[in-house]
């Protein structure tokens, strides 16, 4: 069927913001009512604020750079273990599918979704220990993410993000935490940030799973019987359930936040809680990320003692703020490839 624009609109971005206006919730966030950008822009003829939001942050370095951050499996040998990169984009997938049926606004929660891990460092969580345990004030990375979208890329401009992006990639987790926003001290500023932060769980908690069952770290039969009986055997049917789980608890146009049916919620946090303990934590693992936290320990007092170091690597200017966001940045690959060059001897070779 053929869709006829109303013709007393004059570009193709009002016809989308029409649309939005028509169509979505009254809950959705509108693009058209954006509580705006740090600094001011003219508006894009064709794509709405966050539209131009979620191409800036494709097209960032920061986002280039996920492919080669560890997601679980340090410098997995085998193709198909998910990096960074991969759980970005499967968040995403869920987070756009949650908002189409729930009427709100898909382009504002694909911008924060692809935005929400930018500051993830390298070697996963355990780069992140690091760096809180060294910086003055801690370091957490969906802080961090705000910063690469605010201050670090487009050399030192930043994105210029609209605020309810930047609200959503600060709020998109509470780590071990409940995942539903219970209250006002809690709740990003959008119902779309919500999906985001049930859709970082959903994915992570699946696909970690899926990789675990790979590295033979688990066999399907270790699964908690809850989890099974309530979500499904299988890495699709478990994401069909807790998706509709919240199709059924959110009420389009009149819930006050993003909920999932009580049953399904409580095998989800189930389900990571089992993850935190047979995988996140297994030994295998955590003995190769103790040596990545080692390695990223060292790179920080080799830059935080040497000067000339620094000053080559970060920048004349370079202070310990500037040295973690130097490190917060490095892929895998390059953290490993510089503590090569700062600490293995070079061979030797005499002719």
């Amino acid at each position: 069927m053929r869709m006829v624009w109303d013709r007393g609109v004059t570009c193709v971005r009002e016809r989308t913001e029409k649309w939005e206006s028509d169509v979505l919730s009254p809950r959705a966030a509108l693009s058209s009512r954006t509580r705006g950008r740090e600094r001011d822009e003219e508006p894009c003829p064709v794509r709405t604020d966050y539209q131009r939001d979620r191409d800036r942050i494709i097209h960032s370095k920061a986002f280039r750079r996920l492919k080669g951050k560890t997601q679980v499996f340090f410098s997995p040998a085998g193709d198909h273990y998910r990096t960074r990169m991969t759980h970005t984009l499967e968040v995403s997938q869920v987070a756009r599918t949650l908002a189409r049926a729930l009427l709100l606004n898909e382009d504002l929660t694909e911008a924060i979704a692809l935005g929400h891990d930018l500051g993830h460092t390298p070697f996963g969580h355990a780069g992140e220990d690091v760096l809180d345990e060294l910086m003055e004030g801690g370091f957490h990375h969906s802080r961090q993410s705000v910063r690469v979208v605010t201050v670090l890329e487009n050399d030192g401009l930043g994105l210029n993000p609209t605020f309810e992006v930047t609200d959503g990639i600060l709020n998109h987790t509470k780590g071990s935490g409940k995942i539903a926003t219970t209250g006002p001290q809690d709740s990003p500023a959008t119902l779309e940030a919500e999906i985001v932060r049930f859709s970082d769980v959903i994915a992570y908690v699946n696909h970690d799973l899926d990789d675990a069952l790979r590295a033979g770290l688990l066999r399907p039969g270790d699964l908690p019987d809850a989890v099974t009986r309530v979500m499904g055997d299988s890495h699709s049917k478990r994401i069909h359930s807790l998706v509709m789980g919240i199709l059924e608890a959110t009420e389009p146009g009149s819930s006050e936040h993003v909920s999932m049916e009580e049953e399904r919620y409580e095998a989800l946090t189930g389900l990571r809680d089992f993850m935190y303990e047979r995988v996140y934590l297994h030994p295998t693992v955590t003995r190769e990320l103790g040596k990545a936290k080692a390695i990223l320990g060292l790179l920080w007092d080799a830059l935080m003692d040497g000067e000339p170091l620094r000053r080559e690597l970060v920048g004349a200017a370079a202070d310990e703020r500037a040295v973690a966001d130097f490190l917060a940045g490095m892929t895998d690959a390059y953290a490993v490839s510089l503590h090569e060059r700062l600490y293995i001897p070079n061979r030797w070779y005499h002719g």
